[in-house]
């Protein structure tokens, strides 16, 4: 188990509101931490509808997922706040007053004075293709994400999936893979199309190989994949395999966090409307993972609860300190702490 990491906060998603987050504890010289189960941030802006329209962030008339996760990591950057994603958080443990112990499923471990629930409607989880036994293979040789590259080298790969993901792996492991082979039901892919003429050069060139089908059957012993099975219109192809990468997307699961001790109502947290606090003094939860009365589950509305949220995390973090309110339209000490001064 790595060493302990000690912070002010910990926020649990990095998405829109969590990001925010960020912004209104910088303001006030809280120090944060992030956790996400995703590879990127975003959240689900940026896994499930990075190019789509958003019409109704205030100011914005229109900004696309990306767009507005790119802004909110610029709007962060003179707080320099510490992200750890592929990463789920299995326990938070109330050690004391102000004192919380959160545990990550990589054995991370981090003491905060407050932790923040910015999970909107839970954990991602990666939807398991529908292949006989793939169980007996997960964590093994079944893979739904990448945390170690080089775990992967000079291994014969096969990647299943036809979306960004697949492609954006194809291309990131094809040079460090023996033999790498893409799986697709059929010979158009969501992706950008940048990625699929890349992909089908290194086909053309004979540097990687795709299958046109649906894996049909796994082969091995102990968890370990020797073969798949690849079923196409007129024949099955069996390709040597040790690791395969199914990208059929991600579903929305509440996850752990209904273990951690905190009143939920219908798989959402329950929370305060002055602070945004939960049954657990010290937690909070802001955006879609919340509830109280009138909530609307807008990116908007996240962002006012992370603005309230902020002045009461401040009591904790500095209990003996008077909170002072000030507008970075006219304070000097926080146009200061943006750069802008």
């Amino acid at each position: 188990m790595s060493e302990t990491i000690k912070t002010d906060v910990v926020i649990i998603g990095a998405g829109p509101v969590g990001l925010f987050a960020v912004f209104e504890l910088g303001l006030l010289d809280i120090k944060a931490h992030l956790i996400d189960i995703l590879d990127k941030v975003g959240g689900q802006c940026a896994e499930l509808y990075p190019e789509k329209p958003i019409y109704d962030i205030p100011g914005i008339p229109l900004i696309t997922g990306h767009g507005l996760t790119d802004a909110l990591m610029e709007q962060i950057k003179p707080f320099n706040p510490n992200f750890h994603l592929g990463e789920m958080v299995l326990k938070v443990e109330k050690l004391g007053d102000a004192q919380f112990r959160v545990t990550t499923d990589r054995d991370k471990v981090f003491e905060c004075k407050c932790v923040v629930v910015a999970a909107g409607g839970g954990s991602f989880q990666p939807k398991r293709p529908p292949i006989a036994g793939i169980e007996a293979y997960e964590d093994k040789s079944v893979h739904y994400a990448v945390r170690k590259m080089d775990a992967l080298r000079d291994k014969h790969l096969v990647i299943v999936g036809g979306g960004d993901s697949a492609l954006d792996w194809t291309l990131n492991l094809q040079p460090i893979a023996k033999r790498l082979t893409l799986v697709h039901r059929r010979d158009e892919f969501r992706g950008a199309p940048d990625s699929v003429n890349k992909m089908r050069a290194l086909v053309a060139a004979g540097d990687m190989d795709l299958r046109i089908g649906q894996v049909a059957a796994l082969e091995g012993d102990n968890g370990q994949l020797v073969a798949a099975q690849i079923k196409g219109k007129e024949a099955t192809d069996r390709i040597a395999c040790d690791a395969l990468l199914p990208f059929f997307g991600l579903t929305m699961k509440l996850g752990p966090v209904a273990d951690w001790g905190i009143k939920m109502e219908d798989e959402l947290i329950p929370v305060d409307t002055a602070a945004f606090e939960t049954s657990v003094p010290g937690i909070f939860a802001i955006g879609d993972i919340n509830t109280y009365p009138g909530k609307l589950k807008l990116i908007l509305s996240g962002f006012h609860e992370g603005a309230l949220m902020a002045q009461k995390i401040y009591h904790y973090v500095y209990p003996e300190k008077r909170l002072v309110f000030q507008y970075t339209t006219s304070s000097t000490s926080l146009q200061k702490k943006l750069g802008v001064a």
